[in-house]
């Protein structure tokens, strides 16, 4: 079980990083010009969207209002109509969303990576691992401490799908699940001098407030890619379609990509994300 320190870090960090509405998220009387868009807080948590709501306010008349959960939670507030747009990184559920009739429009927006985030001493390896996938079985084998978040967002997502390739998740006392955000779950992990999986923007905004090292870099198994999902209004009428639809096309559109392709360069040094202008990226 983890400290009560530990507890009251997350659930602190968790507070502060979320958005009001994120503590209540059925939606309560919106007026016509209020978008409601639930986005991952991987994204939340490095500001982007602070910097984004205000120039989307001004530019098309509508009023941004965040909910920062996991994805799989936005997908579940969408489907009930919760919300009129997403922003979410969970292909595998995005792509099902979409062959139910949840959504209209799906447009790829930016990418970054995941990485695996551990003791700088690295008592298991990973950097050595010839996979992510392999690193995780490293982990678990050596009997290591892992903090996963296990809670149905993209990230805990994309580490399911690297203990599948890696022959399936063994149970061992080292892996416990925060059931936080990702901000909440890195801090947890570094005071338990635990790994992690984590997308490189999340790591980058709290990186100074960490021990954690990232351990792994680019390969095909952690690209992570952000969608805009517009919601299907049909027999959804809070769904606020044409609010949607500004949003999802701002956010895809030409000046607002170049934006994304630089954001993050000053505080951190390198851009935290790769604009996709609406295309798939390739493989």
């Amino acid at each position: 079980m983890r400290s009560s320190s530990v507890l009251d870090a997350a659930a602190l960090t968790a507070a502060l990083l979320l958005t009001p509405l994120a503590a209540g998220v059925a939606r309560q009387a919106p007026g016509p010009r209020d978008v409601l868009l639930a986005t991952t807080t991987s994204l939340y948590d490095t500001g982007l969207l602070d910097s984004l709501a205000p120039l989307f306010e001004r530019q098309r008349g509508y009023r941004l209002r965040v909910v920062a959960v996991g994805s799989g939670q936005a997908l579940r507030m969408a489907q009930r109509g919760d919300a009129d747009v997403l922003l979410a990184h969970s292909p595998a559920a995005e792509e099902a969303f979409m062959r139910a009739g949840f959504g209209v429009h799906r447009l790829a927006v930016a990418s970054n990576l995941f990485t695996i985030v551990g003791p700088p001493d690295d008592p298991a390896q990973v950097r050595a691992a010839p996979s992510a996938a392999l690193a995780l079985r490293q982990i678990a084998d050596g009997g290591h401490r892992f903090v996963s978040r296990g809670d149905s967002s993209g990230t805990h997502q994309r580490e399911l799908a690297l203990w599948g390739a890696a022959g399936g998740r063994p149970a061992w006392p080292g892996y416990v699940e925060s059931g936080q955000g990702m901000a909440a779950t890195l801090l947890i992990a570094d005071e338990r001098r635990a790994y992690a999986l984590t997308d490189r923007a999340t790591y980058a905004t709290l990186r100074r407030r960490l021990d954690l090292v990232p351990l792994r870099e680019r390969e095909a198994a952690l690209l992570n890619v952000y969608h805009v999902i517009e919601v299907n209004p049909a027999g959804r009428p809070r769904v606020n379609a044409d609010g949607a639809r500004a949003f999802a096309d701002w956010i895809v559109s030409g000046p607002v990509q170049d934006l994304l392709a630089h954001f993050g360069e000053s505080r951190f040094g390198e851009p935290l994300f790769t604009p996709l202008r609406g295309r798939e990226p390739s493989p």
